[in-house]
C-alpha cells in the first residue's frame, strides 16, 4: 500500500528510477525471496508510473517474462500479478507484445500451482480486453477449451471467478469470432448465475458479467436468445441480499442496455425506480464511538472523521464503501439505458435528472465522476424522440434559429449547467469526465448548447489549461491555505487530455468566433509541447493544435509563424 502511494503521488523523476532499478537488481538475486519481492514491487508501482514504464517498456518486459518461468512457484504468482499490472495500466504499448505474453499465460494455465494458474487468468483478464481479434486468433479455439474445463474441474471459488474473467476477457477481444462459443458458454454460465448460496454470490455475479461482456463481444442477433434469461437472472438477484450481486447485476443493465438498444426499453419502468432508490441511499452514517474501546487511545487519535457533541460523545463517520461502487454502478447503468433505449426513456428524464442532479453534490469524488459521466446521456432519449436522432447545426451560427426542440434545449440546459459546475470540482477525474461530457453535448446539439454558458466554460477551461483551477492546486491540510506549487511539472495528467479535446470541440463548434480567444489558449496548449514534457503530454498538445488548425483554417493565419509552425517542427 505505501509503495503504490508513493508511485502515485511522488513525482516521477525522483521516484522510477531508483525503485524500478532496486526491482530490477532484485530480479537477479540467488535468492526466491528476493525475486519474488522485486518483481512484485514493480507491479505494484505499475499504476503510478505507468507514463515513464511505458517509455522503458521493452527493458522492463524482458525481465518481467523471464520471472514468469521462475522456478519457483511464488515468483511465477507475482510475475503474473506484475504482468497483469502492466497489461492494465501500459496501454497501449504492451499489446506489441501480445505474441510473448499470451503463449506465457496460456502455458501458465497449467502449472502446477493453483495460485499461478488463477493469476494467469488475471494476466489475460487485463491483457485480452484490449486486444484486437486478430492478435486472439491464432489461441482462441484452445484458449477457450482450456478455461471452460478449468472452470468445470476446479474446485476453489476464486479460481473459477477468475477463470470466469478470463472468458469474458476474451470474448471481449474475439468479437464477432467468438460467437461459435457462446452457446457453450452460456451453458457453463448458467450453473452459476442461479446459484443461490451466499458463498456462490462472487461467481454468479462474475457469470453474469460474464454474459454481459459476450453480448457486447457478438452484438445483439446472436445473443438475443440468451437475453431474457439473462435478465431474469440478475432482477432476481436484486431481492437477495448482496451488494456485490448487485453491482454485477448494474454492470450487466449498462452492457445490455448497448448491445440492445429499444428491445430493452420494456425493462426500464421496472429498473428505474429501483436505480434511483440506490443512488440516493446513504452510504455512509455518523456512529457514537465505544468509550470503553476507544478511550485509551483517544488522546492519540487525530482523525478529522471525528467529532464530539455537546456532551463530549465522539462521533465517527462510518462509509459502506461496497454501497459506493453499487451507487456508481447504478448510476452508469441508468446512463446506458438513456443513451440506447430510444425515445421510450423520454419519461424518465425528470426523475433520472433530480436524482443525478442530487448525487452531484455527493462528497465522493466516485460519485461525482460518474454523473458526470452519465450527464450527457440525458440529452440523447430527447434528441431521438424530437429529432429524429440528429440535430442539424451549423458550426458558429448562434444568431440563427435555435435548432433544438423546447424540450431538447431545456434538457441541455440543465445537463450543461451540471456538466460545467463539476469542471470546477477538487477531483481531476470529475473534472475530465464533465470536460468529456461538455464536448459530448455540444457536439450534438451545436453551439445554440454552449452559448448560454460559453464564458465560464471557456474560462474553466482556460484556467485548466494553465493549471490554476481547483483540482491543480496544491492546498496545505494543516490552514487550508493555497500555495503557488503546482503539481510537478514533469508528469503528465491523464484529466489534461479531456481538456485539450474540449478545447477543440469549441472550434468546432464555434467556428470562427473562436478565433477571438486563441492569443490566449495558444500559449497555454505549446506549454504542453515543450521538449521537456512527456511525450503523452506533447502528443496531446500537437493534436491540440492539428484539430484546432482543421477546424479553424484561415483563422489560425496570425499565429501561423509565431506559434502553429514552430510547434510542428520541434514535434517533427
Amino acid at each position: 500500500g505505501t509503495l503504490d502511494m508513493l508511485a502515485c503521488v511522488l513525482p516521477k523523476k525522483y521516484f522510477f528510477q531508483p525503485c524500478v532499478s532496486r526491482c530490477i537488481s532484485r530480479l537477479g538475486s540467488s535468492l526466491p525471496h528476493e525475486r519474488k519481492a522485486g518483481i512484485a514491487a514493480l507491479g505494484v508501482v505499475a499504476e503510478g508510473c505507468a507514463e515513464p514504464l511505458r517509455e522503458h517498456l521493452p527493458d522492463v518486459m524482458a525481465h518481467v517474462l523471464k520471472a514468469c518461468g521462475d522456478a519457483h512457484a511464488q515468483v511465477r504468482e507475482c510475475a503474473c500479478f506484475c504482468l497483469g499490472q502492466l497489461s492494465e495500466h501500459c496501454q497501449p504499448e504492451i499489446l506489441g507484445y501480445s505474441t510473448q505474453v499470451l503463449p506465457i499465460a496460456f502455458a501458465l494455465l497449467d502449472d502446477t500451482t493453483v495460485e499461478v494458474q488463477a493469476t494467469s487468468c488475471y494476466v489475460l483478464e487485463m491483457f485480452c480486453e484490449h486486444l484486437e481479434p486478430e492478435a486472439v486468433r491464432p489461441l482462441l479455439d484452445p484458449l477457450v477449451k482450456k478455461l471452460a474445463n478449468m472452470l468445470e474441474t476446479a474446485t476453489k471459488r476464486s479460481v473459477q471467478e477468475m477463470t470466469v474473467a478470463a472468458l469474458a476477457a476474451t470474448a471481449v477481444a474475439a468479437e464477432e469470432e467468438f460467437t461459435p462459443y457462446v452457446s457453450g458458454v452460456a451453458t457453463l454460465m448458467n450453473k452459476f448465475t442461479h446459484a443461490q448460496e451466499e458463498k456462490m454470490f462472487a461467481l454468479r455475479g462474475r457469470a453474469l458479467e460474464c454474459m454481459g461482456h459476450v453480448a457486447i463481444a457478438v452484438g445483439k442477433e446472436h445473443f438475443r436468445p440468451y437475453f431474457q434469461s439473462t435478465m431474469q437472472s440478475a432482477c432476481n438477484g436484486l431481492t437477495l441480499d448482496s451488494i456485490d450481486l448487485r453491482e454485477f447485476a448494474y454492470a450487466l443493465f449498462a452492457n445490455l442496455a448497448k448491445v440492445m438498444g429499444e428491445e430493452f426499453a420494456p425493462v426500464v419502468p421496472e429498473l428505474v425506480p429501483h436505480l434511483v432508490e440506490v443512488i440516493r441511499a446513504s452510504e455512509g452514517q455518523l456512529e457514537q464511538a465505544d468509550a470503553e474501546k476507544s478511550g485509551a487511545f483517544s488522546a492519540l487519535d487525530d482523525s478529522d472523521d471525528e467529532d464530539e457533541d455537546e456532551d463530549g460523545a465522539q462521533y465517527f463517520l462510518r462509509v459502506r464503501t461496497a454501497l459506493l461502487e453499487a451507487k456508481k454502478g447504478a448510476i452508469t447503468a441508468l446512463g446506458e439505458m438513456a443513451a440506447h433505449t430510444g425515445p421510450s426513456f423520454v419519461a424518465f428524464l425528470e426523475e433520472a435528472m433530480t436524482v443525478l442532479h442530487e448525487a452531484a453534490d455527493n462528497w465522493h469524488s466516485l460519485i461525482k465522476a460518474q454523473v458526470a459521466d452519465a450527464l450527457p446521456s440525458m440529452v440523447v432519449p430527447s434528441v431521438a424522440a424530437n429529432h429524429g436522432g440528429d440535430i442539424e447545426w451549423k458550426k458558429g451560427d448562434v444568431n440563427g434559429p435555435n435548432p433544438m426542440s423546447p424540450h431538447t434545449n431545456a434538457v441541455v440546459s440543465a445537463v450543461m449547467n451540471e456538466l460545467v459546475g463539476l469542471m470546477d470540482d477538487l477531483d481531476q477525474n470529475t473534472v475530465g469526465k464533465a470536460c468529456e461530457g461538455v464536448q459530448s453535448v455540444i457536439e450534438l446539439c451545436g453551439p445554440h448548447a454552449l452559448a448560454p454558458l460559453a464564458p465560464k466554460c471557456l474560462e474553466l477551461t482556460h484556467d485548466l489549461l494553465n493549471k490554476k483551477a481547483k483540482c491543480q492546486r496544491i492546498v496545505d491540510d494543516e490552514d487550508d491555505e493555497e500555495h503557488d506549487g503546482l503539481h510537478d511539472d514533469d508528469d503528465h495528467d491523464k484529466f489534461m487530455t479531456s481538456v485539450c479535446d474540449l478545447t477543440a470541440a469549441f472550434a468546432r463548434v464555434m467556428g470562427h468566433h473562436f478565433a477571438q480567444y486563441l492569443q490566449q489558449f495558444l500559449p497555454a496548449v505549446c506549454a504542453f509541447a515543450k521538449t521537456s514534457r512527456p511525450p503523452s503530454d506533447r502528443s496531446m498538445a500537437l493534436g491540440c493544435l492539428g484539430e484546432l488548425a482543421q477546424e479553424l483554417e484561415a483563422d489560425i493565419a496570425p499565429h501561423w509563424q509565431s506559434v502553429f509552425l514552430p510547434a510542428v517542427v520541434a514535434g517533427l
